[in-house]
């Protein structure tokens, strides 16, 4: 008999963050309001749900977007460091539309392969490790489901990697909101489909005109 299970990847809610720093691994990024409350409505969203296994990144912003989660689902939470927001040179920096930490030649090394990328971890080294992980809670959840809290990068990387598709892209296409789930559907041990879901959708600041897109 074929066995359905159901792993969710959420990406946590936003984040306070007046400066518009990159803030990638630095401690002390908790969410805003507004991200506690897309925290809430995502837990209502997934509270009658048949999840049995919860898994969260260590970093505050995924810790606060899990809280509620946990909270409707009576659930324990597993901090798992396989799901940490991936490694960037440029953390502490600001680095959006016309800033100028990328103009500065003394960044300009860490600009030279976008394929690797050469600024922070490897693609192909998230895609292993959010791979582990999930296999980890797809079998702790057999026959369920199971939701891990991540970041954007490493949700989108291992998308693309289970969707065969090239691992070096454009971050401003990445289709993964700020409290959104992407949804892996696996028969036995072999993945089936992947969907997308926006719960919180109405509390998401969309990109501007420029292209610029909400911090990470």
């Amino acid at each position: 008999m074929s066995i359905t299970t159901v792993v969710h990847l959420l990406r946590h809610g936003e984040v306070e963050n007046p400066n518009g720093i990159l803030y990638g691994r630095l401690p002390g990024y908790h969410l805003s309001e507004n991200g506690r409350r897309m925290a809430e409505i995502v837990a209502k969203a997934v509270a009658h749900r048949d999840i049995v296994a919860l898994y969260s990144s260590p970093l505050e912003r995924a810790q606060d977007t899990v809280k509620p989660i946990a909270e409707a689902l009576s659930l324990e939470v597993r901090t798992d460091a396989r799901l940490i927001e991936s490694e960037n040179v440029f953390e502490g920096l600001t680095v959006g539309v016309g800033d100028g930490s990328l103009r500065s030649p003394r960044h300009w090394r860490y600009l030279w392969n976008p394929f690797r990328p050469s600024w922070g971890e490897r693609y192909i080294d998230v895609v292993q490790r959010m791979k582990a992980v999930i296999d980890e809670a797809r079998e702790s959840a057999r026959g369920h489901e199971a939701l891990l809290v991540s970041h954007q990068l490493p949700i989108w990387i291992i998308r693309m990697a289970t969707e065969g598709r090239r691992l070096w892209h454009d971050p401003r296409r990445r289709q993964c909101m700020l409290a959104s789930l992407t949804t892996l559907t696996f028969d036995g041990d072999r993945l089936i489909s992947v969907g997308y879901s926006e719960p919180a959708a109405e509390l998401v600041k969309r990109p501007n005109a420029r292209g610029a897109r909400p911090r990470r």
